[in-house]
């Protein structure tokens, strides 16, 4: 039995909730809105909770890869689900459940539009309940058992940059495949990966994280303006850090990844990798990830993702402790934060992982 009638209405709550708990990533409101809607329009994708299935049932992620602010990225629904077709043709067994990599505007909704099509059903988990940059960062911490297999698959692209992919190796290697992939692809690619049971999935996984993001999304869209900025901090346990005026805002895309800077009111520095990995002012650190950092609209208090941010908007920054976060245990896999610091030139490490304080 579904958890919760995956209605239009649920789609807003899921897709506006996983957008604040994208921290910047996670996708775009608008297409999260249309794949999901489209998933009613063709079935009724069901959502479960890790309890109504089997310890041993074969679950497998959909996800999607890329930089959402790369100009000719192009994804349809039909890639999504080629992406989880060829990954279904290499496996022995029958897929018993979907679960997406992570909560985002547009991944918090991975899987509806599949489960649809096919009639699996969906499971109340995520391998994170937050968004993050790095693939091995939405793999349960798959990078550390030994021997594993990591099976991918990927569709995307328009006309002559289309492609489609299926490899197995690795975890780091075949993730890196995929994200050569999407590069070439113009930006982006639907990706369908990595099989595990359920039981390593509750392990390392981030129950109940759809039910989050769907509780988060009512919050919010109960209110509006400052009201619901107030809500939404209240709901997840967090802090409204400021409001004020972009005055600088710098981003580049590279390698598959957006990566760059804002700063509010020449006062507060946000750095970020898709998602937002620091937030500073004067050199204090008030907030770094995974702890959640995010940026709504100040007057409309629409989630507003860093490939979106303008110089002269006025912003409302928020944050919410890690301890507070539904999280994988990749979250505190210093190995897999370590690129962090490489990438945005600041510590991460020491405040992600207090043991590692000095």
């Amino acid at each position: 039995m579904a958890i919760l009638k995956l209605d239009e209405q649920m789609v807003e709550y899921a897709v506006y909730g996983g957008a604040v708990l994208g921290g910047g990533g996670g996708g775009w409101i608008e297409e999260g809105l249309k794949i999901g809607r489209l998933a009613l329009e063709i079935g009724q994708p069901k959502l479960l909770t890790v309890d109504e299935f089997a310890d041993d049932d074969l679950l497998v992620t959909v996800s999607m890869v890329g930089a959402p602010a790369a100009k000719e990225q192009f994804v349809l629904p039909i890639h999504y689900a080629k992406a989880l077709e060829l990954l279904m043709q290499k496996l022995g067994r029958p897929v018993k459940g979907l679960n997406t990599n992570e909560n985002g505007a547009g991944t918090t909704v991975n899987g509806w539009f599949q489960s649809a099509v096919t009639g699996i059903p969906l499971i109340d988990l995520a391998c994170n309940g937050r968004a993050h940059p790095t693939g091995a960062m939405g793999s349960l911490n798959l990078t550390e058992l030994d021997g594993y297999v990591s099976h991918q698959a990927a569709a995307g692209g328009k006309d002559e940059r289309y492609m489609e992919l299926s490899v197995s190796g690795t975890l780091e290697k075949a993730a890196g495949m995929i994200r050569k992939a999407s590069v070439e692809a113009g930006g982006l690619v639907a990706v369908a990966r990595n099989p595990v049971t359920v039981s390593y999935a509750k392990q390392h996984g981030a129950a109940g994280a759809i039910s989050q993001a769907i509780e988060t999304g009512r919050a919010l869209l109960a209110h509006q303006g400052e009201a619901a900025i107030d809500s939404v901090v209240s709901k997840l346990g967090g802090k409204w850090v400021t409001s004020g005026t972009v005055t600088d805002f710098q981003l580049e895309t590279k390698g598959g990844f957006d990566v760059g800077t804002v700063r509010i009111d020449d006062a507060y520095e946000m750095t970020f990798w898709n998602e937002y990995m620091t937030l500073e002012k004067d050199g204090e650190r008030f907030a770094t990830f995974p702890d959640l950092i995010m940026t709504l609209d100040a007057k409309t208090a629409k989630p507003i993702v860093t490939a979106a941010v303008e110089k002269g908007q006025r912003l409302a920054v928020i944050t919410v402790p890690k301890e507070k976060l539904l999280l994988s245990s990749t979250m505190s896999n210093e190995r897999l934060l370590k690129p962090v610091e490489d990438i945005i030139q600041k510590s991460i490490i020491p405040f992600a992982i207090p043991a590692k304080r000095s």
